[in-house]
């Protein structure tokens, strides 16, 4: 085990993963940062994706699943509840992590007690492993506030990114709640606005993870097939928290905007390079 270091939780919500978890649970055990516990939540997969994590021989892994399917809100929020550590991340069961991600992450995060969440940058790759570009966090290194990141995010770009992305102090979420079940796809983005509020944020500007670009998944679906909802939702998250960030009603109009024309860059970038 990681020498005095405290406990991490890795939580992994599944739902017919069965293609890609190998993969990601490899990059999990593959840590330099040891003292993890690894969950395993499955929203009652309908392939073998629980047969393919009962193949993995480490005392770390704990496999849970639903008695019934909650739904991406539901399963998300019982990898938070289930989490044992004093800090958490959730990885998808097709993103990676770099073998130093969560020994980066940790030592901002213990070296900073204002920081609520510490975000690295991503490596963008397509459904067989190919980099295909880069995802980079906040433009500033090192310790920032949390509501200037977020202010930025909601105008310009989600500079949170994905859950990959996101090394959490659990206790933040006793002060501001768990997933909103009023947003079905970009509730990961919602979550770290509201942490993002709550305290500090610490960027690393290094490429420690993963995130895997796919057609099929949530976000190619919403983004490719029905990007009205997903700017309804973007609009609803611009509201939600103008007066908290001091938004302004253009800031808010050209925010729902900006987000319209990039989902249509985004679709475009989807077709070419998540085949």
């Amino acid at each position: 085990m990681t020498p005095n270091k405290p406990l991490v939780s890795i939580s992994i919500p599944a739902y017919n993963s069965a293609a890609t978890i190998a993969k990601t649970i490899e990059s999990i055990l593959a840590q330099t940062y040891s003292n993890l516990e690894i969950n395993v939540i499955d929203d009652r997969s309908k392939d073998n994706t629980l047969e393919v994590v009962e193949t993995f021989d480490d005392p770390r892994i704990r496999i849970i699943r639903n008695e019934e399917n909650l739904g991406m809100t539901g399963n998300w929020t019982k990898c938070i509840q289930v989490a044992g550590g004093e800090f958490v991340k959730l990885v998808c069961a097709d993103d990676l992590l770099d073998p130093t991600a969560i020994e980066e992450e940790m030592d901002a995060m213990l070296a900073n007690p204002s920081v609520n969440m510490v975000e690295s940058d991503t490596w963008l790759v397509d459904i067989h492993g190919k980099k295909t570009g880069e995802f980079r966090r906040y433009k500033t290194a090192g310790l920032v506030s949390g509501k200037k990141v977020a202010k930025t995010s909601i105008i310009w770009n989600n500079f949170f990114g994905a859950p990959v992305n996101n090394l959490i102090r659990k206790s933040v979420f006793d002060e501001v709640g768990l997933f909103d079940p009023g947003f079905t796809y970009i509730l990961d983005f919602e979550m770290w606005t509201r942490i993002a509020c709550a305290g500090d944020v610490y960027i690393i500007h290094k490429l420690l993870n993963s995130f895997t670009i796919r057609n099929d998944s949530n976000t190619g679906n919403l983004i490719g097939n029905d990007r009205k909802t997903y700017v309804e939702e973007h609009r609803r998250l611009v509201y939600k928290y103008k007066e908290e960030l001091g938004l302004s009603e253009f800031q808010c109009k050209f925010s729902v905007f900006f987000r319209k024309f990039r989902n249509v860059a985004i679709g475009v970038y989807l077709k070419i390079f998540s085949k």
